[in-house]
C-alpha cells in the first residue's frame, strides 16, 4: 500500500486554453480540487510555493481553507523555500492551519532553488550572515522553525502584561501538538537527505536531483532514499520515517488524454543545470495506456522505496479534468502495482 497525493504548482495565466485565468481562479479551484480528491479516495493534496511568479505563493491561507472543507485528506506543501520565511511567524501560521485541519498538515520545506528573480529573498528583508550562503541561511531558518515547533517556552514575559501569562517562559501560540513530527525536507542531494534524517524530518524527493554518479534518475533517487533510511535508523528516532517521490504520470484512457499527453510516452531522463556548476538529473514523465504504464512504473526503483507518491497535475486544465487524471491512476494503475 502507498499513499497517493497530487502536487499542484498552481499556475495561472490569461490564456484561452487555461481554466485558471487569474490567482483567484487558481486558489478557489485548488480548494475544490482537494475536496474532490478526498471524495475519490486520494490521500494527499500538496502545493508548490513560488515567489514573484503567477503560481501559488502563500500556502497557509490556502491550507487553512482546505482544512476547513475536508476531513481526511493530508494537506501539505512541496516545498516552502525557507530563505523567504520568518520562522517564528511561520510557526504561528502553521500551528493555526494544523489546528483548523485537525492535525492533517504535512509541511514540506527546503533551503530553496533558483527563483524568478535574482536573490528574491533579499526583497523580503533577509540576507545570509557573513561567511554563509543563502543555502546555509535556509537550513538555519529550518532548524529554528523545527525548534520553535516543539512548543517549549523561550520568551521572557512582560511583568505587567495586558493579559495574565502562564508561569515561566512563553512559547508561540497557537501551538499544535505533533506538527513537529510532520515536517518534510525537500532534498536535492544525498547529503541533504541524510541531514534531513538526522534532524527528524521526513523526505520529499522530487522529479529532479543533483547528478551524483551519472546513473538513471530513478536509480539515483532510490540510492538517496536508502541513505536517508539508514541515517534515520542510525539517529534513533522512535517513529517510522516517511518518503515521498513526485512523478508526472498519465494513464491514456480517453482521446483527450492522448491529445494532451500522448507525445510524452517516449520521454526519457535528461541532464542539465539548475544552478551554476551543479549538474542535475531530471526524471522522465510517464504517459501510456494503462497496461504499458504499469510495466514502466514497476521498473521505477525509487517509487518502490517510497511510501508516498505525489502525482504532479496540470492544474490549468481545471478541476474536472484533473479529477479524471487522478481517478484513472486510482482505477487503472494503482491496484496492479500494489499501491491500493
Amino acid at each position: 500500500m502507498k499513499k497517493i497525493g497530487f502536487l499542484s504548482f498552481g499556475h495561472w495565466s490569461d490564456h484561452p486554453s487555461y481554466q485558471t485565468r487569474n490567482a483567484g481562479d487558481t486558489l478557489l479551484q485548488s480548494i475544490d480540487l482537494a475536496v474532490a480528491a478526498e471524495e475519490i479516495g486520494l490521500d494527499g493534496a500538496y502545493f508548490r510555493v513560488h515567489h514573484f511568479a503567477r503560481q501559488l505563493a502563500s500556502p497557509f491561507p490556502l491550507l487553512s481553507a482546505i482544512g476547513a472543507k475536508t476531513s481526511k485528506i493530508e494537506i501539505g506543501t512541496g516545498v516552502i523555500d525557507m530563505r523567504y520565511e520568518n520562522p517564528l511567524y511561520m510557526v504561528e501560521d502553521a500551528g493555526a492551519a494544523d489546528l483548523i485541519s485537525g492535525g492533517r498538515l504535512q509541511l514540506g520545506i527546503s533551503r530553496g532553488s533558483p527563483e524568478q528573480v535574482i536573490e528574491g529573498w533579499r526583497y523580503f528583508g533577509y540576507e545570509p550572515a557573513e561567511g554563509e550562503t543563502d543555502a546555509d541561511m535556509g537550513r538555519q531558518k529550518a532548524l529554528e522553525f523545527l525548534d520553535k515547533l516543539k512548543g517549549d517556552g523561550f520568551a521572557e514575559p512582560n511583568p505587567n502584561p495586558m493579559f495574565p501569562n502562564p508561569p515561566g517562559l512563553l512559547r508561540l501560540e497557537p501551538h499544535s501538538d505533533g506538527l513537529r513530527e510532520r515536517i518534510w525536507w525537500g532534498a536535492g542531494s544525498n547529503a541533504t537527505a541524510v541531514w534531513a534524517a538526522e534532524n527528524g524530518m521526513y523526505l520529499q524527493s522530487s522529479t529532479l536531483k543533483f547528478d551524483e554518479n551519472g546513473k538513471p534518475f530513478h536509480i539515483q533517487q532510490a540510492e538517496q532514499i536508502r541513505l536517508y533510511k539508514e541515517a534515520w535508523k542510525k539517529a534513533g528516532h522512535q517513529r517510522e520515517p516517511r518518503v515521498s517521490v513526485s512523478r508526472s504520470i498519465f494513464a491514456l484512457v480517453t482521446e483527450q488524454d492522448r491529445y494532451y499527453f500522448g507525445q510524452q510516452a517516449k520521454a526519457a531522463d535528461s541532464f542539465g543545470y539548475i544552478e551554476a556548476n551543479q549538474r542535475a538529473v531530471f526524471g522522465r514523465s510517464y504517459a501510456a495506456e494503462p497496461d504499458e504504464l504499469i510495466k514502466q512504473l514497476a521498473q521505477d526503483e525509487a517509487i518502490r522505496e517510497a511510501d508516498t507518491v505525489l502525482l504532479t497535475i496540470p492544474n490549468t486544465l481545471g478541476v474536472d479534468y484533473n479529477i479524471h487524471v487522478l481517478s484513472a491512476i486510482l482505477e487503472h494503475v494503482a491496484p496492479a502495482l500494489g499501491w491500493r
